[in-house]
C-alpha cells in the first residue's frame, strides 16, 4: 500500500509539474495569457473572449552560455498592476494612458540558471521579453555579458487562420544590393502554407484573421510585432509556417549588410532582449488603435532641444535627379512659401550638384522666405553599391560629425539617410549612432529604405520617421504600383502604419506623374483619394508629392482638370494647406485591408474624418462617427460622382450614428469638423 502511494505521490507531482504554472489577464478580463512548462519546454497561449487566438507556443533561447529552452523547470512567479500616463508628440494619441497586469514567470535551466519572462497584458495588448541576469561563466566567474545565438519565441495559430503579410527578401538585391529594404508587396487572406515569396519568412508587423469556424464562433485578428529594439539587440522577423501554424522569430541573414556583422546580438548583464508584441481582437479596431509599440519603452537620451514637425514639399518624387540643383530647389522653396509649409527637402546629389558652399547659400534664401530644410544622405558605406550622394559620411564617425556640425551651423533642420543594409545589430548600432549625434546638433532624421520603427517615436526625441514601405516613388516608377495605390492605402493602416510612423511621401496632386504634369504613369486615384491618405497615413513629417506645376499660373490657369499640364484644383490644394501632422486622438470607424479603409483623426479640437475605397466599384458606407453630434455643422470633400473632381459642401450631421459617404472606385473622402 505504501508503495501504491508513494508512486500516486510521484505521480502527481510529475503531473504538477506539467500543469499550468501561471496565468495572467487584462484588467478588463477579455484577454489571458496561460504560461506552462511542458516536458521541460515552456508555452504560452493567448485567449481573448474565449477564442484561442495563440495556441501553446514556444518561450525561450539558447544563449553562449546554455540552453534556455529545453530542460526548463519552473521556479516562481511575481504579480503587479502597472497604471501609468505619458506624452506622445509623433504618433496616434498624444497622451496615452497605461492599464495592464503584469506576469514574471521565472524559468531555470539544466544548470540552474534563472530568466525572468515578462508578461505586460492590457485590455487588447500583450508585451513580452526576457530578461536575464548575471550568470555563472564556463570559468565559473560571475558573467557580465551574454550572446544569444537563437530564439525559440514563437507564436502557434488556429488552423483556420489567414495571412495578411509582406515577404522579407534576399539579401543584397535590387537597387545596389540595398535590400532588404521593407518594401515588397502584400498578401490578403492567404492561407498560412503558403510559402514566403523569397523563403526568408516575413517582415513585422504581421496581420492574422484568425476565422470563425462556424457561425456561433467569433472572428478574431492578431497583429505581431516587436518594440524596444536598438543597439543592444539585432531586429527579426517571422519565419515560414512551421509545422500547424506555427511561426518563429529568426534573427538576420548572414547574407546582410555585405556579410558585415554577426547575426547573433549580445548585450551586457543583467539585460532584457526587447519586447515581442501580440495586439489582437474580434475587430481591426484594436489593432489600428494600438499603442504597443510605445507602451514600455524609455527614450535612450534626453534632449534640450525643441523639434517643430510640419508639412514640406520634395522635388525628387517627380522631377526626380535632374532637379537637384540651385535653381530647382528654389522652385520648391517658393512652392512651400506659397503653400505654407515647413519644410523643403533636398534629395540626393546635392553634394555635388549645389556643393557644401552654395547650399550655405541656399539654405539662407530658404529661411528668408520661411522655409527650412532637410537634406538627404547614403548611409553609406561598404554594404551596398550607392553612388549616390552624398557617401561614406553617415557611416564615418568623424565625418558625420563633421557634417552634423557644419549643418547646425548653417541651420539645416533634418536629414534623409537612405539605403541602409540590413537588421543585425550593427545596423541597429548605426541607426542610433546617427540619431545620437543628430540631435546633438539639433538635427531631425527621416530613414529610407530601412527597417521599421521599433518604439522609435518614444526612444529618440529627434525621431520623425521610416519608409520600411513600398512607398511613393514606385508610382512614379511603375504603372502598376499606380494602378494599386489605392489598395495598398487600404492596406498600410491595418499593418506597416500601426506600429509606427510612415514616410511614404505620397499626396500626388499631379494626374500624369512626371515633371509638367504630361506624360508618365497615369494615376488612377481621385484627388479626394489622395487627400485621404493625408489623414490614414500618419507621420509627424509629411513630404508631399506635390510640384510647382500644381499651382496656376497665367498659361495654365483656364486649363480644364484633366487636360495635361493643368494645375490641381484650388479645392485640393487649400485642404492641403490646412490638413495638420500630428495628431491627439485617432479612432478607427470602418474597413478591410485592402479594400478600403475609414478612419478619424482629432488634432486640438479639430476631427478629420477620412476613408478611402480600393473595392473596384462604387462604395457606399453608413458611418458611425461619435465624434459628431446631431446638429453638427462640417465640411466634405467628397467626389463628385460623374467626373470625379472634388468638390467641398457643407454637412449637416442629422444622425451621428449613420452619416452616409459615397466613393468612387479608387476615390476617398475627407470630413472635419
Amino acid at each position: 500500500m505504501k508503495k501504491v502511494l508513494l508512486f500516486l505521490s510521484a505521480m502527481l507531482a510529475t503531473m504538477g509539474m506539467n500543469a499550468q504554472v501561471a496565468s495572467v489577464a487584462s484588467p478588463d478580463g477579455r484577454l489571458k495569457v496561460n504560461v506552462d512548462v511542458k516536458a521541460g519546454k515552456p508555452v504560452y497561449e493567448v485567449i481573448y473572449d474565449g477564442k484561442q487566438m495563440l495556441d501553446e507556443s514556444p518561450l525561450g533561447f539558447v544563449a553562449d552560455n546554455g540552453d534556455f529552452s529545453q530542460n526548463i523547470s519552473f521556479a516562481e512567479k511575481k504579480e503587479a498592476h502597472l497604471s501609468f500616463d505619458y506624452e506622445l508628440s509623433r504618433s496616434k494619441f498624444s497622451k496615452v494612458h497605461v492599464d495592464a497586469n503584469q506576469l514574471v514567470v521565472t524559468l531555470k535551466n539544466a544548470q540552474g540558471n534563472a530568466y525572468d519572462v515578462d508578461f505586460r497584458v492590457s485590455n487588447n495588448d500583450v508585451a513580452f521579453r526576457y530578461a536575464i541576469p548575471n550568470h555563472p561563466s564556463r570559468r565559473n566567474e560571475k558573467k557580465f555579458s551574454i550572446r544569444i545565438m537563437k530564439e525559440a519565441t514563437g507564436f502557434d495559430f488556429p488552423s483556420q487562420t489567414t495571412t495578411f503579410l509582406t515577404p522579407q527578401s534576399d539579401a543584397m538585391i535590387g537597387w545596389k544590393g540595398t535590400k532588404p529594404s521593407y518594401e515588397e508587396g502584400y498578401g490578403y487572406d492567404e492561407p498560412m502554407n503558403k510559402r514566403s515569396g523569397y523563403g526568408h519568412g516575413y517582415t513585422f508587423p504581421c496581420l492574422y484573421h484568425v476565422n470563425a469556424v462556424d457561425k456561433n464562433d467569433k472572428e478574431g485578428w492578431v497583429l505581431i510585432s516587436e518594440t524596444g529594439v536598438d543597439s543592444r539587440y539585432c531586429a527579426s522577423r517571422l519565419s515560414d509556417m512551421k509545422g500547424d501554424g506555427l511561426y518563429t522569430l529568426e534573427f538576420p541573414m548572414p547574407e546582410e549588410n555585405s556579410g558585415n556583422g554577426t547575426v547573433e546580438p549580445a548585450f551586457a548583464l543583467p539585460g532584457a532582449t526587447p519586447w515581442r508584441t501580440i495586439t489582437v481582437g474580434t475587430s481591426l479596431k484594436p489593432i489600428v488603435e494600438t499603442t504597443i509599440p510605445w507602451d514600455y519603452v524609455e527614450a535612450r537620451y534626453d534632449t534640450p532641444h525643441h523639434y517643430e514637425f510640419g508639412k514640406g514639399t520634395w522635388s525628387w518624387i517627380v522631377w526626380q535627379d535632374n532637379s537637384i540643383n540651385y535653381d530647382d530647389q528654389v522652385k520648391y522653396i517658393q512652392l512651400s512659401k506659397a503653400m505654407g509649409f515647413k519644410y523643403v527637402l533636398i534629395d540626393n546629389w546635392w553634394d555635388t550638384n549645389i556643393g557644401v558652399d552654395k547650399m550655405t547659400e541656399l539654405v539662407k534664401y530658404a529661411q528668408s522666405q520661411g522655409v527650412d530644410v532637410f537634406l538627404w544622405y547614403s548611409s553609406s558605406g561598404w554594404w551596398n553599391d550607392i553612388e549616390q550622394g552624398p557617401i561614406n559620411v553617415m557611416s564615418d564617425p568623424i565625418k558625420r560629425k563633421q557634417y552634423m556640425r557644419w549643418m547646425n551651423l548653417i541651420g539645416v533642420k533634418g536629414i534623409k539617410v537612405d539605403f541602409f543594409g540590413g537588421d543585425k545589430q550593427e545596423t541597429m548600432r548605426h541607426y542610433e549612432q546617427i540619431l545620437s549625434d543628430a540631435d546633438d546638433n539639433h538635427i531631425m532624421v527621416i530613414f529610407h529604405g530601412c527597417t521599421i520603427p521599433r518604439g522609435w517615436e518614444r526612444m529618440y526625441p529627434n525621431y520623425v520617421g521610416s519608409e520600411a514601405v513600398l512607398a511613393s516613388e514606385n508610382i512614379y516608377f511603375s504603372q502598376g504600383a499606380a494602378d494599386k495605390e489605392a489598395k495598398d492605402a487600404a492596406t498600410h493602416p491595418f499593418i506597416r502604419n500601426a506600429i509606427g510612423c510612415m514616410e511614404f511621401g505620397g499626396c500626388f496632386m499631379n494626374r500624369h506623374i512626371r515633371k509638367g504634369n504630361r506624360g508618365g504613369n497615369t494615376r488612377k486615384t481621385s484627388d479626394c483619394h489622395e487627400l485621404a491618405t493625408c489623414v490614414l497615413f500618419q507621420n509627424p513629417i509629411q513630404n508631399f508629392a506635390i510640384t510647382p506645376e500644381n499651382l496656376p499660373t497665367e498659361a495654365t490657369k483656364d486649363l480644364a482638370p484633366n487636360e495635361p499640364g493643368a494645375p490641381a484644383p484650388a479645392i485640393s490644394m487649400d485642404f492641403l494647406r490646412e490638413v495638420p501632422t500630428t495628431w491627439d486622438e485617432t479612432v478607427f470607424i470602418d474597413g478591410y485591408p485592402g479594400k478600403y479603409c475609414v478612419l478619424a483623426r482629432r488634432s486640438g479640437d479639430k476631427w478629420y474624418i477620412a476613408g478611402n475605397n480600393a473595392t473596384g466599384a462604387p462604395l457606399t458606407l453608413k458611418l458611425n462617427l461619435p465624434m459628431l453630434a446631431k446638429g453638427d455643422q462640417a465640411t466634405l470633400y467628397s467626389d463628385n460622382l460623374k467626373d470625379r473632381e472634388p468638390q467641398k459642401s457643407d454637412l449637416k450631421v442629422s444622425n451621428p450614428k449613420a452619416v452616409t459617404v459615397t466613393m468612387v472606385d479608387q476615390g476617398g473622402f475627407v470630413i472635419v469638423k
